[in-house]
């Protein structure tokens, strides 16, 4: 990925444009984190969760992928992982202790992020929802910050927050503000129109999940399909570039390696004004 490829957080953290998902992958998340890295994903995204991720697979992939190409350093990696509330967990594997209060649930997933991810601190730590409970929510906010004042992470989000009033209200009273939120990019949310606003005007970085899964209707539009045609590029890679363009980081789950290729190689080509003003009309009408 060139420099043009990555954007700067307001917390001065060197994030890429688009990120490489990790959930659902189980025993083949090694194999997988391995091989995005080495085609050029410079950005991995992953959980405390084993409900949902391997995250010592992370890990293995990852150092894998550095010791086969010694032209890439941690360094050059954005590794973000979530602290899972308890009720986001499998009672059977819970990676903290649930009796424990909720900031030493934070401390101990956190730990247990490190030692899965073979790393001795985080580019992100996201909370990967928001708690119920007003207060418990600020609980867990500032042991997120008692880590970020420490030195083990650079920046601190929220995720499957679409209640704006909620992002406000934690904006407002936390000591270290988001730098990111992460949601699910879908109709059912009108593609979070008012919380991107907000990102954009706070400096926050909107990223997107369940991005194409979510949106068949939008890369199936003759629009779209259009654009592919004119630029020769896939519908997928259209959307993905327009949501660079737009400022936000979509996440990549994919597992073929030429899907891999593509995503990669949305910054080959740039869409027009009035080209993203039509994929824009699909989705904010």
């Amino acid at each position: 990925m060139r420099e043009s490829d990555f954007v700067v957080s307001s917390h001065g953290v060197r994030m890429p444009k688009i990120m490489y998902g990790t959930a659902w992958k189980k025993q083949h998340t090694a194999a997988l984190v391995e091989q995005v890295v080495t085609l050029g994903f410079r950005g991995i995204d992953t959980a405390c969760q084993p409900k949902h991720y391997h995250e010592p697979g992370v890990g293995d992939g990852l150092a894998a992928a550095l010791a086969k190409n010694p032209g890439i350093s941690r360094a050059d990696i954005y590794l973000q992982t979530k602290f899972t509330p308890a009720d986001g967990q499998d009672p059977a594997r819970m990676p903290y202790d649930p009796k424990a209060g909720l900031g030493e649930q934070v401390g101990q997933s956190f730990a247990a992020s490190l030692a899965n991810l073979k790393t001795d601190y985080l580019d992100g730590l996201v909370l990967h929802s928001p708690l119920a409970d007003g207060r418990q929510l600020l609980e867990v906010w500032a042991a997120m910050e008692a880590l970020y004042d420490a030195g083990g992470v650079k920046q601190l989000g929220i995720s499957n927050c679409y209640d704006l009033r909620l992002l406000k209200a934690l904006h407002e009273a936390a000591r270290v503000k988001p730098a990111v939120v992460q949601n699910r990019f879908y109709a059912n949310t009108g593609h979070d129109r008012e919380i991107l606003g907000f990102c954009r005007a706070q400096g926050i970085i909107y990223q997107s999940f369940w991005t194409l899964t979510a949106n068949p209707d939008i890369l199936a539009d003759e629009a779209v399909q259009t654009l592919a045609r004119k630029h020769r590029q896939s519908p997928a890679q259209i959307f993905f570039r327009f949501l660079t363009q737009s400022g936000i980081v979509p996440l990549t789950g994919t597992t073929s390696a030429s899907h891999m290729r593509e995503d990669l190689a949305i910054f080959d080509f740039e869409l027009a004004e009035e080209e993203r003003g039509a994929v824009a009309g699909l989705l904010w009408p």
